[in-house]
């Protein structure tokens, strides 16, 4: 029952993996000499260290029984699998770890069921999982995979981890296609690298995904992460993470440029994205985390964030060069963001996003926050500037949200005819759009003293003669500038000649500053 198939001529290699599945123990190959074991290296593995894929697909699907109390396990170290090992549609029960192997072709996993699969530091060419399933977790950690990874509709139980991968593009110029995969608890793919487009369409994360100082890189086409509909019922991490020094050792190379934290001897390695980021529709329980997250694209690319909903996108990245930034119609409670973090204007797009609370990291003032509204607006739009109001005035910063209010009135005055922006000009040199009622009131003493000294020199006319109460250009020109007001100076004398103009010009002016005083005093009373 132990024995191999007759007929099936094992080599001493896979004589030793042989007894060690029966008995799960760990058949370790690997050389007496370190620099010879690494998978991806250039250093020939021989017949020594080689065992047929046909021969590990047999102890993985029809395997031989385990040695009285044991429990068969493949645990393979430092071996070289030869030809293609194909699982296709099977049902794996054996345990399986593989680490530091290096296969000479693809491996084809799709529709295989497994309790737990991990692949830690192998090399393989390319890795075909389509539809896979497994009861615990998927492990790929510090492999490297040439042409790619396919993990469409997978299904992983618990944990997905990519830590340390590096993976390069198939033909189609995708390093990982994992539309609609679904994963049970966490998605780790920290210090990940990855040459082409990453792909997760409609996948599913039941707690929380992280990019933490991984590298993503397309320059072959538009995106670097493309993931719509994404569903991380946590967090989506796309930050820097922190490694010790004793990862070096190991032999880890960080993707690009690290910063070193001497006294603790940590480093520390920033998320990179080169390419796109497609996020659209996407929701997330906390937050979309972008700390520190640097991104350089081209014209043409976006970090389009398209009607995503998360209760908090904490936008404190850096742009290395042009792209844009797209969250039309996204909805969150709390904006966390930076004033650097933002790019300049034409590279932000934002109608329809909607955000309750501000909480800028890092001196944020308000002529840098009119200018980012400003930059998503390359034409008029109002509903930007009426948003941030009611976010400000909601924190009870009034005095900034009428400022914003009047910066709306004075944009949309850019899109008047002539007469309309004169008209707009009047209304801000004087009253501020009526913004500022103080103003308004000043202009009101203003104009009395002006109209009194004016009256002064140019009495009026009696109605009738004999009859009303004496001349009082004080009290003339405040019958004329207060409407509401009447203290019988406005119906006893007549205006002649020029000073007919000047009454009606004080009239009218009466009339708008005493509404704006109106108004300004009913707005602060409402608040009260």
């Amino acid at each position: 029952m132990g024995a191999p198939p007759a007929g099936l001529e094992l080599t001493p290699a896979e004589r030793g993996m042989w007894q060690a599945f029966r008995r799960g123990g760990t058949h370790d190959l690997r050389a007496q000499e370190p620099e010879r074991n690494d998978p991806g290296g250039p250093h020939p593995w021989g017949p020594e260290r080689s065992v047929r894929a046909r021969v590990v697909a047999l102890l993985l699907l029809d395997g031989p029984h385990a040695e009285l109390g044991r429990v068969s396990a493949l645990k393979l170290i430092g071996v070289r699998i030869t030809g293609t090992l194909d699982l296709s549609g099977g049902r794996v029960v054996p345990y399986v770890e593989l680490q530091n192997c290096r296969f000479d072709q693809r491996v084809l996993l799709p529709e295989c069921h497994f309790t737990t699969l991990r692949l830690i530091g192998c090399a393989l060419p390319r890795l075909e999982a389509a539809r896979v399933r497994t009861e615990g977790d998927l492990h790929l950690a510090r492999c490297v995979v040439q042409n790619g990874i396919r993990l469409t509709d997978a299904h992983i139980g618990t944990d997905l981890l990519l830590n340390h991968l590096v993976v390069r593009r198939d033909r189609r110029g995708v390093s990982i296609a994992a539309d609609g995969m679904s994963v049970g608890q966490d998605l780790q793919a920290e210090l990940m690298r990855s040459y082409g487009e990453l792909s997760m369409r409609s996948a599913t994360i039941g707690v929380s995904f992280s990019l933490r100082g991984s590298a993503l890189s397309n320059p072959y086409g538009k995106r670097a992460l493309n993931a719509p509909q994404l569903t991380v019922e946590r967090t989506l991490h796309l930050t820097s993470a922190g490694y010790s020094s004793a990862a070096f050792a190991s032999g880890f190379t960080p993707p690009h440029g690290i910063t070193t934290t001497p006294e603790r001897g940590v480093r520390v390695q920033r998320f990179e994205c080169e390419g796109g980021v497609r996020l659209d529709d996407g929701r997330f329980g906390d937050a979309v985390d972008l700390s520190q997250a640097r991104f350089a694209m081209e014209a043409d690319q976006e970090l389009s964030l398209r009607r995503i909903q998360t209760p908090e996108l904490r936008f404190l990245g850096e742009w290395v060069r042009r792209g844009r930034v797209v969250l039309s119609g996204a909805r969150v409670t709390n904006l966390v963001d930076r004033v650097e973090s933002w790019p300049g204007p034409g590279g932000l797009v934002m109608p329809g996003f909607s955000y309750e609370n501000l909480i800028p990291m890092g001196h944020f003032p308000l002529e840098r926050r009119l200018e980012w509204v400003a930059a998503a607006t390359p034409e008029y739009a109002p509903e930007p500037y009426e948003r941030l109001a009611g976010v400000l005035r909601e924190g009870g910063e009034d005095a900034d949200a009428r400022e914003v209010l009047l910066a709306k009135q004075r944009r949309r005055r850019e899109t008047l005819p002539p007469a309309g922006k004169a008209w707009g000009f009047l209304q801000d040199w004087t009253v501020a759009y009526g913004y500022r009622p103080g103003r308004a009131a000043v202009w009101m003493v203003v104009l009395w003293a002006a109209a009194t000294v004016y009256f002064a020199n140019h009495p009026l006319a009696r109605v009738k003669p004999d009859e009303g109460p004496a001349w009082n250009p004080a009290l003339y020109a405040l019958d004329l500038l207060v409407p509401v007001v009447d203290l019988g100076q406005g119906q006893a004398w007549r205006p002649t000649g020029a000073a007919q103009w000047v009454a009606a010009v004080l009239t009218l002016l009466g009339w708008i500053l005493a509404t704006t005083v109106a108004t300004g005093a009913t707005r602060l009373l409402r608040r009260q």
